[in-house]
């Protein structure tokens, strides 16, 4: 099953190329590197928490809490995975929606252990109250609960194991300062070259027994957009391909054929991305256009082109926003092979 969105006439089209999680990753976990060495990319986010990992270690301490934030897909929850593995101890897994009442929280910080790591997936949409609550224990290991009602009540305070909280986001702008001022690691992880998505995909074609060779390696990671979620997403389709159309062997010419397929283009765009270029080129000469009108024009949600389509297509030049809507460059234009006489002013 994959992500579905709505093209405005009521029909549903599943999106491959989203970052985020769908029911067809849930094997994912078995791909998933378990300790610093076999986690490839993000080289100064893993050089830092080895130090700081190793310094706790020594002082026999808890880490520091940490936070994790960039695009989905990159490994966020992977590497509070492997954090916990390097300290040694337990990991408490949740998310930020999960956590509805304060009682909730307070459930999952007094079943910690000493130096444990609670992980709290897309902590920017934790509830206002629930986060004040989490200050103290992030800063004190205390927590403060209040017992009875009305004249009755009384605050109690309660010690807590020293813990590392491990917070991940994808929009590090909505976290408010007082929590992000508590984090004291914060760690950006970055797109992925091709090449270091060529040896996720090697590594996870090993482990799920997919015989490939470098060049169809290299033609799945350079269509990933940058992101190893959908580059291991990407491989079972195309062993399917091979099964049925090849000899089983995922070759550059077997990846090629299967990623066009799939409507997937030698940029990773596919034709949700290469629609919303084309209303912008066509329909309004290239911009700009506002968020609102465009999102009507193509019929999906304005939050939904800002969150899902726009990130990606800014960061490898194909959009610009500007304060008066969003503009297409003349990259989009060369890339959709439509002749650029420059924009008109709107």
């Amino acid at each position: 099953m994959a992500i579905e969105f709505n093209d405005g006439d009521g029909r549903q089209e599943e999106r491959i190329v989203t970052g985020g999680f769908i029911e067809e990753d849930e094997n994912e976990v078995s791909l998933r590197p378990h300790t610093m060495d076999e986690y490839i990319g993000q080289t100064k986010a893993k050089e830092n928490l080895s130090v700081f990992i190793k310094a706790a270690k020594q002082r026999g301490d808890q880490l520091d809490h940490v936070l994790l934030y960039g695009p989905p897909g990159l490994g966020k929850t992977t590497l509070a995975g492997i954090i916990a593995a390097e300290m040694g101890v337990n990991i408490r897994i949740t998310s930020g929606p999960a956590i509805e009442k304060a009682g909730d929280l307070a459930a999952l910080l007094t079943n910690l252990n000493k130096n444990d790591v609670l992980f709290i997936d897309e902590i920017h949409r934790l509830n206002r109250s629930v986060e004040e609550i989490l200050y103290p224990a992030m800063e004190d290991f205390a927590l403060d609960i209040i017992i009875g009602k009305g004249p009755a009540a009384r605050s109690v305070r309660l010690d807590l194991p020293r813990f590392t909280l491990v917070g991940a986001t994808t929009r590090a702008g909505r976290i408010s300062g007082p929590l992000r001022d508590r984090f004291g690691v914060i760690s950006r992880l970055e797109l992925y070259t091709h090449e270091e998505l060529a040896t996720i995909v090697k590594r996870s074609a090993s482990i799920l027994g997919i015989e490939i060779e470098a060049d169809g390696a290299l033609e799945i990671a350079s269509r990933a957009r940058g992101t190893p979620r959908l580059a291991n997403r990407l491989i079972k389709r195309v062993r399917d391909f091979a099964q049925v159309d090849g000899d089983g062997v995922i070759t550059g010419k077997v990846a090629k054929t299967a990623l066009e397929a799939l409507d997937i283009d030698p940029l990773g765009l596919d034709m949700i991305d290469r629609r919303m270029l084309e209303s912008i080129i066509y329909n309004f000469n290239g911009g700009p256009v506002g968020l609102e009108t465009l999102a009507a024009t193509i019929g999906e949600e304005a939050v939904t082109l800002e969150d899902v389509y726009e990130p990606y297509l800014m960061q490898i030049g194909f959009l610009n926003r500007t304060p008066r809507g969003r503009c297409a460059t003349p990259k989009a234009y060369g890339h959709l092979n439509i002749p650029y006489a420059g924009q008109l002013e709107m």
